[in-house]
C-alpha cells in the first residue's frame, strides 16, 4: 500500500505541531500540539481536527511541550481511544503539563466569557478542562529509549535521544522489507550538543525521509558556554543597582537549565548569595520529574549527583507554590532573582512580576527563550516602548537583556550538521516548526547541497515512495 504524510499543524509557525502519517493502511498521529496565537483564531484551530478522532488508533508524542502535546485532552474528548506512545519521562511530565494546560483553558474562557457577556455574545466552553486532561493521561503509554516496538502491523518504532528537553525523542519509523524497506525520522524538536543537564542528540543513519524542525533555520546561536558568563555579568550588575532579575522561563527544561547555571555561578563565587525563587508550581513539579529520571542526564550532571551536589538548587533555591508567597515577592525591595512562567509571558505568575517591575529602571528582564509572534515576550524582545499587561498599557523602563545561547533548538549550522550526518540517500526532507522566513532560509541552504527538501503548507499531503 502507498504511504504518505499529511501536515496538519506546526507548518509556517512554531506551534501546534500535528502530522498524520499513513503506512500500510494505518494512520499514525505525530504529536497533537496546541496552536498559539490570537485568541479567537487559536481557539478555532485547536477545536477542530482534520481527521476523525474516534477512528484513529495510534499516536506518537515526541515530547511534553504544550505546542506538541497540549491538544491531547481535546483529542480524547472528541473520541480518541487508541494509544499514545511516548518515553517514560515524557509520560511523567505530561501528568503535570496537561492538567496545568487544562486549568489555563478554564481560566482563559472565564476571561473571554466576561467580555462576551458585556457584548451580548453567547458564552464559550473551554477547549478542555483540567479533568479532561487527567482522563487523557490514561491513553499515554511510556516506552524506553533505544528499543524498537511494534506500533501496528508492519510498522516498528524506536525512540532516540533528541537532546531537546527531558524525555524528548527523535522518533524512527521503519516499515517494509528488503528493497521496499523505508525509514523515516521525526526530528521535531531537535536539541543541541552540550546543553546543560541532558545527553546530546543522536544522529540516526540510513534514513529515507526526515521531518525536521526549522525554528532557527536562518539563525545562529552563540556558544552555549557564553550563557553562563552573560548571566553572571547581568546578575552582578543588577544586584549592584539594587534591582531584581526577572526571568520569564518555560517550566520545562529552561527553568532547570537556568537554575543549573546559577548553582555553578554560586559555587564558583562569581555571583553573591542572594535570594533565588522559582515562582511556578508547575516548574516545581517538573523539577521533581527531572530528579526521577537521571537516565536522561549527561555525564557531567551524573558526576555532580555522584558528588552529592544538587544541580537543581534544593536548599539554595526556593520553589514557590502558594499564591500568597508569590505575591509577597512583589512587595519586597531587596535584590533577588525570580524565575517564573509562562515562558512567552502569555499567562501565569510572570505577568504579575512584569506588571509590578517593568516600569523600574533598576529591574532587569532577562529573556532566555524563544518568543513567538503576537506574544508579550516577543514585544519585549523587540524592545517596544510600551506593552499591554492584563489589558493595561505599561511603559517599559526596565533593562531588557536577551540570551539566545541557551536555546534548546538547533540553529542553522547544527541542523545542517544533523542532516549531513544522517546519510546522503535521503529521498525527502520536510521542513516544519518554523516561521516562513526561517524555513525558507534552511531550505535554501539544503538545496545548495543538493538535498531534496520540501517546505509544506497547512494540509499538504506528500506520498512516501
Amino acid at each position: 500500500m502507498k504511504s504518505s504524510i499529511q501536515f496538519l499543524g506546526g507548518v509556517g509557525t512554531v506551534t501546534g505541531s500535528q502530522h498524520l502519517l499513513k503506512i500500510n493502511g494505518s494512520e499514525i498521529l505525530l504529536d497533537c500540539g496546541l496552536f498559539e496565537g490570537k485568541r479567537d483564531e487559536a481557539y478555532q484551530r485547536n477545536l477542530h481536527f482534520d481527521f476523525n478522532p474516534p477512528f484513529l488508533k495510534h499516536a506518537v508524542l515526541s515530547h511534553a511541550h504544550i505546542d506538541h502535546s497540549g491538544n491531547i485532552p481535546n483529542l480524547v474528548r472528541q473520541g480518541f481511544h487508541g494509544t499514545i506512545y511516548a518515553t517514560h519521562a515524557t509520560k511523567d511530565l505530561a501528568a503535570y503539563m496537561l492538567p496545568d494546560s487544562g486549568h489555563i483553558q478554564e481560566e482563559d474562557v472565564k476571561f473571554v466569557n466576561n467580555i462576551n457577556k458585556k457584548k451580548g455574545l453567547p458564552p464559550r466552553r473551554p477547549l478542555y478542562t483540567k479533568e479532561d486532561a487527567f482522563v487523557s493521561l490514561e491513553y499515554i503509554k511510556g516506552m524506553p529509549y533505544f528499543e524498537y516496538f511494534e506500533l501496528t502491523d508492519g510498522v516498528r518504532v524506536s525512540f532516540c535521544e533528541a537532546g531537546h528537553v527531558l524525555g524528548a525523542a527523535l522518533t524512527i519509523f521503519e516499515w517494509g522489507a528488503n528493497s521496499s524497506r523505508r525509514r523515516l525520522a521525526y526530528a521535531v524538536d531537535l536539541g543541541r550538543p552540550n546543553l546543560p543537564l541532558l545527553r546530546d542528540p543522536m544522529i540516526p543513519q540510513d534514513l529515507d525521509y526526515l521531518i525536521l524542525e526549522s525554528t532557527y533555520g536562518g539563525r545562529f546561536h552563540e556558544e552555549i558556554s557564553l550563557a553562563k558568563e552573560k548571566i553572571g555579568t547581568i546578575v552582578k550588575q543588577t544586584i549592584e543597582n539594587g534591582g531584581k532579575v526577572i526571568i520569564p522561563s518555560f517550566a520545562l527544561e529552561r527553568t532547570q537549565a537556568v537554575v543549573y547555571i546559577l548553582m555553578q555561578l554560586l559555587e564558583e563565587g562569581i555571583i553573591d548569595k542572594i535570594p533565588i525563587f522559582v515562582d511556578s508550581p508547575l516548574a516545581a513539579d517538573i523539577t521533581e520529574v527531572f530528579r526521577a529520571h537521571p537516565e536522561c542526564f549527561d555525564n557531567a550532571t551524573k558526576q555532580i549527583i555522584r558528588e552529592d551536589q544538587d544541580p537543581f538548587g534544593i536548599g539554595r533555591v526556593r520553589y514557590i507554590r502558594a499564591t500568597e508567597a508569590s505575591k509577597s515577592l512583589n512587595e519586597r525591595t531587596d535584590p533577588m532573582i525570580i524565575i517564573s512562567a509562562s515562558g512567552m509571558c502569555e499567562g501565569g505568575r510572570i505577568l504579575h512580576h512584569l506588571k509590578n517591575h517593568i516600569h523600574k529602571e533598576n529591574t532587569t528582564i532577562l529573556i532566555v527563550g524563544f518568543m513567538a509572534q503576537h506574544t508579550l515576550g516577543r514585544s519585549l524582545v523587540e524592545r517596544k516602548p510600551s506593552v499591554k499587561i492584563f489589558g493595561e498599557k505599561y511603559r517599559v523602563k526596565a533593562r531588557i537583556e536577551i540570551i539566545n545561547s541557551l536555546s534548546a533548538h538547533a540553529d542553522q549550522n547544527e541542523l545542517l550538521d544533523f542532516v549531513r550526518g544522517a546519510d546522503r540517500h535521503l529521498k525527502g526532507i520536510f521542513l516544519v516548526h518554523g516561521e516562513p522566513e526561517q524555513s525558507a532560509a534552511l531550505a535554501e541552504r539544503l538545496k545548495e547541497e543538493r538535498y531534496p527538501v520540501y517546505v509544506p503548507r497547512q494540509g499538504d499531503i506528500v506520498a512516501l515512495e
